[in-house]
């Protein structure tokens, strides 16, 4: 178990391994990271690299093959589907490209069911949902529902989301493959923001000008990191 309780993600010789003998793949093989709370860190790689399998592992979405994995200090990789479905709901906040809201739904409704699962109470789910939709700058469309809401906007209100929960991870899953330059332009700023309050965010992504807002970029290739590199740069 690691020993840093800033340590949020601790992947320890991960495996992943689909198939057996001569036809067997691995996705990930022999991958050990760590990321500190507070970092900003871009996974990047072409299909096929591994950088889906690991996002996955850090999710809580898939098992192991081998090796360990502690989110904020629990070890999710000894977790049975129960544990690992409470652990998604309070310590990670999925951002997923195809934004994942449920239509005809109003956006503060929509904010607001991850905390419904937890069994909050309505008032204080609606209180932490419009603060939530309030950081992501749409305090003017919380009873819109999606389909009056552009694509950039949706992209806010599955941010919103993901936050209300107040996770340990924000993880973003390819965040700005449906939007448009000025509406990844914006969500970029506002990973920025989030970030520089405090909240670690990992971003799967395979275009540059994403990885490059990132405070570390994680290149991978043929189930291995390839390269980790801290980066510089004038919004940091």
């Amino acid at each position: 178990m690691p020993n840093s309780s800033s340590i949020v993600i601790d992947v320890q010789n991960a495996v992943k391994q689909y198939g057996s003998g001569d036809s067997s793949i691995f996705a990930l093989n022999d991958v050990s990271l760590q990321i500190e709370a507070g970092d900003y860190v871009a996974i990047m790689g072409p299909s096929g690299s591994g950088k889906s399998t690991l996002m996955n592992i850090m999710g809580a979405l898939d098992n192991l093959t081998e090796g360990r994995y502690f989110l904020d200090g629990i070890e999710v990789s000894a977790m049975d589907e129960n544990a690992l479905s409470v652990v998604r709901g309070r310590k990670i906040g999925f951002i997923f490209q195809s934004f994942n809201l449920i239509p005809r739904t109003t956006a503060i409704a929509n904010v607001e069911l991850p905390l419904a699962y937890q069994g909050i109470k309505p008032a204080e789910r609606k209180l932490r949902a419009t603060k939530a939709l309030e950081v992501v700058g749409l305090a003017d469309r919380m009873s819109h529902e999606p389909t009056e809401l552009s694509g950039g906007q949706q992209q806010r209100v599955a941010v919103a989301r993901a936050l209300v929960t107040r996770p340990a991870l924000l993880l973003a899953d390819e965040p700005t493959g449906a939007l448009d330059s000025k509406s990844t332009a914006d969500l970029l700023d506002l990973f920025d923001q989030i970030n520089k309050a405090g909240r670690t965010v990992v971003v799967i992504t395979h275009e540059d000008d994403v990885g490059a807002r990132a405070k570390r970029v994680v290149r991978m290739r043929d189930g291995k990191i390839i390269s980790d590199t801290r980066q510089r740069g004038l919004h940091r």
